[in-house]
């Protein structure tokens, strides 16, 4: 099975990593996070990441796109369906690329999150799988959240404090997904 994890950060991918290669999965971490703000923290992600890869030696796929933009068009004027629309942004990227370059599957680390809207990135990666042709690897990583956070301090890995976009920086931020 050749896989492409989409990747939002390091923090979230140390333990999908761990668990996928438990499986006997080796996976290719993919970056494309437009809806990451300001650039001054998409900067310290994209960077932990890349350090992350290279000391487990994975593959690393760089869509090095800083969209503030792009997002702001794409959430105007309903900032409400802001994470429906991040979700579909960033799995819609790994599903063409992961067909693009035959991969059979396509996953990411936003399943580790206890804060994201699991049913809904699981229901668009299913459908996004299906219109590129490649299944989607649904993984319930919530229960290595805790542990995957500690070992990603332990490693020294950039930590951030918020989801990435600059909506859910703002201190009466909530999940809108």
């Amino acid at each position: 099975m050749k896989v492409l994890l989409h990747s939002c950060c390091a923090p979230c991918s140390v333990s999908c990593v761990e668990s996928l290669r438990e499986e006997g999965i080796s996976p290719v971490l993919y970056w494309f996070n437009p809806n990451i703000h300001p650039f001054s923290e998409y900067r310290n992600r994209r960077d932990a990441l890349v350090r992350f890869a290279a000391d487990e030696r994975l593959d690393l796929v760089m869509e090095d796109e800083y969209g503030l933009h792009s997002f702001i068009r794409g959430v105007y004027p309903d900032f409400e369906k802001r994470c429906p629309y991040c979700y579909r942004t960033r799995l819609e990227a790994a599903a063409r690329y992961g067909a693009e370059q035959g991969f059979s599957h396509f996953s990411t680390t936003l399943l580790i999150s206890p804060y994201q809207n699991h049913g809904l990135i699981r229901e668009l990666g299913t459908a996004l799988g299906e219109q590129y042709g490649l299944g989607f690897l649904y993984r319930d990583f919530r229960p290595l959240f805790r542990p995957g956070q500690q070992k990603a301090r332990s490693l020294g890995l950039y930590m951030q404090k918020y989801c990435g976009c600059v909506f859910s920086e703002a201190p009466d931020a909530r999940a809108t997904g």
